[in-house]
């Protein structure tokens, strides 16, 4: 069996890939390393719920160090970029070179992420920062796989539901945080007008019963 790093971002992304390279001749160890996490609560909940299912599964699992100063240092000055643009390029590459770096260290020939699995990356950012990392340590090769596909999408569905993770409403970051927020202002936006419009469809609907009466 080929063993491979799995970096993990959580438990919810990583359920469907590690079902499938164990039933596929892989003997996969995972990395937690998501120093982007913000606050430090959200980091605690997301790790202990990979750790937690690892263990269930009985795949080994490396804790890497939540330093969120660093990630900050390394991401500066592109605090203003939109999701999905340079910002989350560098915030990949930060991790996925530590990635590889441990792979290179315990002797993995591969590594992957399941950042390839997220509906909220870009994957040719993914892969661009797989590579790119790998690179850097010869021996080290980025397992660029779109793990969306074969019917894993829908499994990591009914993995969450079956094991009831914790449902992340946003990437991980501050950044991605303030992006939730303004989502759901606009949906809450949204829903005024859906009411308002309701509203003004009753009482059309009122005047017109009243006229026929």
């Amino acid at each position: 069996m080929e063993k491979i790093l799995l970096h993990s971002c959580c438990a919810p992304c990583s359920g469907a890939i590690l079902e499938w390279m164990m039933a596929n001749g892989y003997e996969p160890t995972v990395y937690y390393y998501n120093p982007n996490i913000f606050p430090e609560k959200e980091y605690l909940i997301r790790k202990n719920e990979i750790t937690e299912y690892a263990k269930k599964l009985g795949v080994p699992i490396i804790d890497g160090d939540w330093n969120h100063d660093f990630w900050r240092e390394k991401v500066k000055g592109l605090e203003d970029e939109p999701e999905r643009g340079a910002r989350c390029l560098q915030c990949f590459r930060v991790r996925l070179y530590q990635t590889a770096k441990i792979a290179s260290e315990m002797g993995f020939s591969r590594f992957t992420t399941t950042l390839a699995s997220s509906r909220w990356k870009r994957l040719d950012q993914v892969a661009e920062a797989g590579n790119w990392a790998a690179s850097q340590f010869p021996g080290v090769e980025y397992w660029d796989r779109n793990w969306r596909k074969g019917g894993l999408q829908d499994r990591r569905g009914a993995l969450i539901r079956e094991n009831h993770f914790y449902n992340q409403l946003y990437c991980g970051c501050e950044f991605s945080m303030r992006g939730l927020a303004e989502r759901m202002a606009r949906q809450s936006e949204q829903a005024k007008k859906d009411e308002e419009a309701a509203r003004e469809k009753i009482d059309a609907a009122l005047q017109s019963i009243s006229k026929s009466a």
